[in-house]
């Protein structure tokens, strides 16, 4: 049954890692599939969105080994979804033509990144994914590649999937994001690696930062100054290690629980920080949040272990997350300059926000109606099921609070962030909640909820 059941929790405590980085995860399979010689990825997330672009891989030629390394138990690794991948990269033009559709699955992040790869590439391919994915926009990342040269085309007035494209010579451009995108910026950088001439991607607001953080280790020559973003084509990149840490997104449900249920106490491990990623600690604190971050360090791409800053250094700072509940939390307003760095927290920032006396009021966020599901309204419906007052925009919401939140029958519309953040609902709310479209938290983080159980001790 694609369901679960969850009760309020009593407690909340314990230690845990979470699963590798998703986003980094990607990009490290994606650059190493485009380098010359071999790479080893240490500590991938084998999750289906991953293993989506993997396999995209797989079809255009390139020998990927997997060494799968489930963690143990005492470091959160119930559900195996660490691993250690082995890829004989290609080069930027040792790819075949594929023989079959590429199914991107749920993965948005692959379907719009291997489009600026193959609109490159000198050959046919029909890009395509399950249903929800076949409703994410492509226009955003159809324009800019037009403009390159790429020939490239989409359903419905090259709005959706199922994507065609020939791929051909590019050149250069210069291209002002109209919204804030790391998957339309990486697209566009991918696709400047094929470029005649140094391609420029002028960003709105800042958005993630992985693609620039890793390029520049396998080779590739990029500049960034502010929101400006060059990079130069034709450049062959070259094979690496590269060391993947914990998922922020990932490790943000369980900061937002310790400080919603009583008696709790959380240290979570090897969580990346890199400060395009966590706008919701900054928010949280706001809000009167108790967290703090230990053991803070830079990690290098080739290495888990400790680097020194410089301005060559290329890599992703890490910490440690101890969390302590309970203390009240207070409203707050979020604007849109805020919402690139936690565009992936917003369903358990909304949980949180139940639980913040007075009205807290996010704007700006109308990217969230075309993410896997629309979060906006999904947060809307199923809170207000739950018994929370909101008022919902077209670019967000106005969540008021403290709710009494009670258990009810929830759907996550097949949102593996919407499933994950109505369990955490579920931990404070009065009686039992059940939560339907479960499998889809398999998307990002399996083994998510035999970790709820255990540090609940065996709710659900």
């Amino acid at each position: 049954m694609d369901r679960i059941e969850l009760t309020k929790a009593r407690w909340f405590k314990g230690e845990l890692a979470p699963p590798p980085d998703k986003s980094i995860s990607h990009r490290a399979v994606f650059f190493s599939s485009l380098s010359k010689g071999k790479s080893n990825i240490k500590n991938f997330l084998r999750a289906e969105d991953t293993m989506s672009t993997l396999n995209a891989f797989r079809k255009l030629g390139v020998e990927i080994q997997e060494i799968v390394i489930p963690p143990p138990l005492e470091k959160g690794g119930e559900g195996g979804f660490s691993g250690e991948l082995i890829v004989h990269g290609k080069g930027l033009y040792g790819l075949k033509e594929p023989f079959d559709v590429i199914n991107c699955g749920n993965s948005g992040t692959t379907i719009r990144l291997i489009a600026g790869v193959l609109s490159g590439n000198p050959f046919f391919s029909v890009l395509t994914g399950d249903e929800s994915l076949r409703q994410r926009p492509m226009a955003r990342v159809i324009t800019p590649l037009r403009q390159m040269g790429a020939e490239i085309m989409a359903r419905s007035g090259d709005k959706y999937p199922p994507v065609v494209i020939k791929g051909r010579r590019l050149h250069a451009i210069q291209y002002a994001m109209p919204v804030a995108s790391a998957q339309v910026k990486s697209a566009v950088l991918l696709a400047g690696l094929y470029a005649e001439g140094e391609t420029e991607v002028i960003e709105p607001y800042k958005s993630r930062d992985h693609t620039e953080r890793m390029l520049p280790a396998l080779g590739a020559e990029i500049t960034v100054e502010g929101l400006h973003i060059k990079i130069k084509g034709g450049t062959e990149l070259r094979g690496t290690d590269i060391y993947v840490p914990g998922d922020f997104s990932s490790a943000a449900f369980f900061i937002v629980a310790a400080l919603l249920v009583p008696d709790s106490e959380i240290l979570i491990k090897n969580v990346g920080v890199n400060p395009t990623r966590t706008g919701l600690l900054e928010v949280l604190k706001q809000m009167g949040a108790n967290i703090e971050l230990t053991n803070i360090r830079d990690i290098s791409l080739n290495s888990p272990l400790i680097t020194h800053h410089s301005s060559l250094f290329v890599g992703e700072p890490v910490a440690d997350i101890y969390c302590k509940g309970k203390k009240e939390l207070n409203a707050i307003q979020i604007t849109k300059e805020k919402i690139p760095s936690l565009i992936d927290e917003f369903p358990i920032l909304c949980i949180a926000a139940t639980q913040a006396t007075g009205i807290t009021t996010i704007r700006g966020a109308e990217e969230l109606r075309v993410k896997e599901s629309d979060r906006i309204k999904a947060m809307a419906t199923e809170l207000r099921k739950m018994g929370t007052e909101i008022e919902e925009f077209e670019d967000g919401l106005s969540i008021r609070g403290k709710a009494n939140l009670r258990g009810t029958s929830v759907e996550s519309y097949g949102d593996h962030r919407i499933a994950m953040a109505l369990s955490i609902a579920a931990l404070i709310a009065d009686g039992t909640t059940t939560i339907h479209g479960i499998s889809s938290v398999n998307i990002s983080f399996p083994g998510f909820f035999e970790i709820l159980r255990r540090l609940t001790g065996s709710n659900g």
